[in-house]
């Protein structure tokens, strides 16, 4: 991300929503206004940091482009509220309620606050203080042509942000789903909430450096299919210094920006997997959605993946485009940022050429 301005800022939207949100901008001097706006969302467990591999991959292909049809203007990425820097800003308010289940509605709330502006934008670093931060006029992105890019939660928390008013719907060109998590109430009801919950629960949270940090989780067979690069982002990105409010007895080391409680909370929100696969139809006709699963059926079986593109969202004809990622599962984004990358391409080319076809068809008219 070296060849890109980047700016870190926090969003504020209280008193209208209790918890703030923290996100990066990243800009090129030779980027035009009348680009994309690509606005990425992380999933459970992970933060907005962790897609910056696949963001690098997706500029290699867009600079390859002859002709140049896509066009960037900026490009966000935001954390959830209980992840990555954003949990240490809402630590306290996270202890009421927030702890038993994480309902992905609230990421939803948080997309949806900073793009209508309901709040204040501050710039500078996310720290705990208002220090070196400065108040800033919100964003106006009303001018701007949206695509949202979310995987897992973050594939969810987008089309749920659709839901609240004012709409976002005049504000998204498109949205592409990597893996997201929604099934049948039947298959939510057995499928692997249990099991990313009780996962969550006993993974090991404290080490003694984040070098250590690095070195453990790269000896398990977990980690060691991450892409390198996503790896060492989550350790730089995702830890912090102990002591905390959860571990306020340890006095060195690190352990995680979103705890074990908090990633847990988030696994037991079904409610969320559900409502979109029951509304998936509904959303497919008010905005263009790709959808792509990684090959492999680890979390999410292949029968479910069908599922979902052939009966939830009406068939396969609603959908804007739909495939799948070479050598993938779940955790895509961190298997393979250049496949991921590559859908994302390929679905923002395909905007573009419906894009090029009706303006054409129009000035016919």
């Amino acid at each position: 991300m070296s060849a890109l301005l980047s700016e870190s800022y926090t969003f504020d939207p209280r008193p209208y929503y209790p918890l703030v949100s923290t996100l990066k901008r990243f800009r090129d001097p030779l980027w035009t206004e009348n680009g994309l706006t690509l606005v990425f969302a992380h999933g459970t467990g992970f933060h907005k940091e962790q897609w910056e591999p696949t963001i690098d991959e997706l500029l290699g292909f867009i600079a390859q482009q002859t002709p140049n049809k896509i066009r960037i203007r900026e490009i966000w990425t935001i954390d959830a509220p209980n992840h990555g820097d954003a949990a240490l800003l809402n630590e306290q308010a996270l202890q009421y309620g927030y702890e038993l289940v994480f309902q992905w509605q609230e990421y939803a709330r948080s997309i949806h606050a900073f793009l209508t502006g309901r709040g204040k934008t501050l710039l500078g670093n996310p720290d705990l203080s208002s220090e070196g931060k400065v108040m800033i006029g919100n964003f106006d992105f009303t001018s701007h042509t949206i695509v949202g890019i979310g995987h897992s939660m973050g594939a969810i928390s987008l089309l749920l942000s659709l839901d609240f008013a004012p709409s976002l719907e005049n504000l998204f060109a498109s949205i592409v789903l990597v893996e997201p998590m929604t099934m049948e109430p039947a298959a939510a009801a057995k499928g692997p909430a249990n099991k990313l919950a009780s996962g969550s629960e006993s993974r090991r949270d404290t080490w003694s450096s984040v070098e250590e940090a690095y070195r453990m989780l790269k000896a398990r067979r977990t980690w060691q299919v991450w892409d390198d690069r996503v790896l060492r982002i989550f350790v730089a990105s995702g830890l912090r210094p102990l002591p905390t409010l959860e571990y306020p007895d340890i006095k060195d080391g690190v352990t995680l920006k979103c705890t074990r409680k908090q990633e847990t909370a988030a696994y037991r929100d079904t409610h969320g997997w559900v409502t979109i696969y029951r509304g998936f139809k509904s959303y497919a006709s008010r905005v263009r959605i790709h959808l792509y699963y990684g090959k492999i059926h680890d979390y999410i079986p292949g029968e479910v993946k069908e599922d979902v593109i052939n009966n939830a969202s009406g068939g396969a004809q609603n959908l804007a485009s739909f495939g799948y990622i070479d050598g993938a599962g779940h955790t895509a984004p961190q298997h393979s940022p250049l496949g991921v990358a590559e859908k994302i391409f390929l679905a923002l080319k395909a905007d573009a050429n419906r894009a090029r076809a009706e303006s054409e068809f129009t000035a016919k008219l």
